[in-house]
């Protein structure tokens, strides 16, 4: 009787452990906010601090930390919990989108400015090489 409550134990010991490696081998994010899992679309395969994700096609941000979309809107950076009626036919798991990091502070405009304000097109002219044509 002894011995088959020790093979019991041993049995349930082993299946923890095993349990608890495969768990181990899921994606990790290191967010402000511990306990609440990142939004579905959000799965990286390693270990970085990340605390914003952009999305380049339709220009707007997500904040992990706080679990906001920050997004520009009427020349003003607005957070709000939910997009826009014009962005919520996305499909965020299939869309692109670029992992901020290194960058933790709460003002994203300067980010967006120094980084991402001259993608695509842009109403800034551009010097062109002026070349001559012999007729």
């Amino acid at each position: 009787m002894e011995i088959r409550n020790l093979y019991k134990s041993y049995v349930l010991f082993i299946t923890v452990i095993v349990l608890l490696f495969l768990a181990s081998c899921g994606p990790i994010v290191v967010s402000s906010r511990i306990g609440q899992p990142p939004p579905p679309w959000f799965y990286p395969n390693r270990l970085e601090v990340v605390r914003y994700v952009y999305f380049p096609e339709y220009s707007f941000y997500y904040d992990l930390s706080a679990r906001t979309y920050v997004y520009l809107d009427g020349g003003l950076w607005v957070r709000r919990n939910v997009l826009p009626p014009r962005y919520r036919n996305i499909d965020l798991s299939r869309s692109r989108y670029e992992r901020i990091r290194n960058y933790n502070e709460e003002n994203i405009r300067r980010y967006h400015e120094e980084n991402n304000a001259n993608r695509g097109r842009s109403n800034r002219t551009t010097l062109r090489s002026r070349s001559t044509r012999s007729n």
